[in-house]
């Protein structure tokens, strides 16, 4: 298979699943179907409940029927193949088919992410401009901020296959993950990868410190605005607004940042125990993300 070049590089890649687990895959595709499971039918309600009730066509809403449609493509773009490999054993992707669900996969952590600000910038303005909201907050701003955030993600990451195009993959296949992941895909190249890692390090960084340095900084100035209320019923419910997005931030962020710390630093960590997280990082937050709006906002609740 190997030999069998078109161009500069292989026709078909190898994808080993989770390395030195292979004996219980059938076993792990099973919470893998289950969160793919609840993913799709946590987030359909969510969409469906704000689709049907005019109480709910406000923008925050309109923000969590975003996440709720980003996140079932994320888990849609990684479980489908990962059930190929687990339960059917059938491990071999093509390269143009790979190189495509490495973009649609990180270019949706992108999305995901600027979701999660605008979100932010949300809450911000509910608590610290109350009076400025209804003109803030528009329909027509709703929207610009999410064709914004997917024009960025989309073209963030469309140099990261562009770039992998251009190199020889002439004796390396065999992808050690569950997913055709950007770091495992370039180190496969027999060639100077040193643009690819460059690249992919700086969009990373990029995205991480941005996102979370405006997720901070909104959080500030929201606990400042809180903590000048006087009455704590008023701090309760401002704060009980943020609680769900918070769950979120920390539900998205925590695996992400242990997935791209380990690829970088982390070389004693077990690659089985890498590649875990990496993919719990595209398969629970969709599938707890629905739990946590459901179950923290009063009106979904309803």
């Amino acid at each position: 298979m190997a030999d069998n070049t078109t161009y500069n590089h292989t026709s078909y890649f190898f994808l080993v699943g989770i390395p030195g687990l292979e004996s219980v895959h059938c076993w792990i595709g099973i919470p893998v179907c289950l969160l793919f499971v609840l993913t799709l039918l946590g987030n359909s309600i969510i969409i469906a409940t704000v689709k049907v009730e005019p109480s709910l066509h406000q923008p925050m809403y309109f923000f969590l029927c975003m996440l709720s449609m980003n996140d079932m493509c994320l888990t849609s773009s990684a479980a489908l193949k990962m059930f190929d490999i687990f339960w059917f054993d059938a491990h071999w992707i093509e390269f143009d088919v790979c190189l495509t669900q490495m973009h649609y996969i990180h270019a949706l952590c992108i999305m995901e992410s600027a979701l999660l600000v605008a979100m932010a910038f949300h809450h911000y303005v509910a608590i610290c401009n109350p009076l400025h909201y209804a003109t803030i907050l528009t329909t027509s701003l709703v929207t610009k901020l999410g064709l914004v955030g997917l024009s960025q993600a989309v073209f963030m990451v469309l140099p990261c296959p562009l770039l992998i195009k251009r190199l020889p993959y002439y004796t390396k296949y065999v992808i050690h993950h569950t997913y055709c992941e950007h770091m495992a895909v370039v180190k496969l190249a027999s060639a100077n990868t040193l643009i690819n890692r460059a690249y992919g390090i700086s969009v990373a960084l990029s995205v991480m410190s941005a996102d979370l340095g405006f997720i901070a900084t909104s959080y500030v100035k929201i606990l400042q605005a809180v903590f000048r209320l006087s009455f704590q019923n008023a701090r309760s419910k401002a704060l009980g607004t943020c609680a769900s997005h918070v769950c979120t931030i920390l539900i998205s962020y925590t695996p992400a940042l242990f997935s791209f710390l380990t690829h970088r630093i982390g070389k004693k960590v077990p690659p089985s125990v890498h590649i875990i997280f990496a993919s719990m990082y595209l398969l629970v937050p969709p599938a707890v993300n629905p739990v946590v709006y459901g179950v923290k906002t009063k009106q979904i609740c309803e």
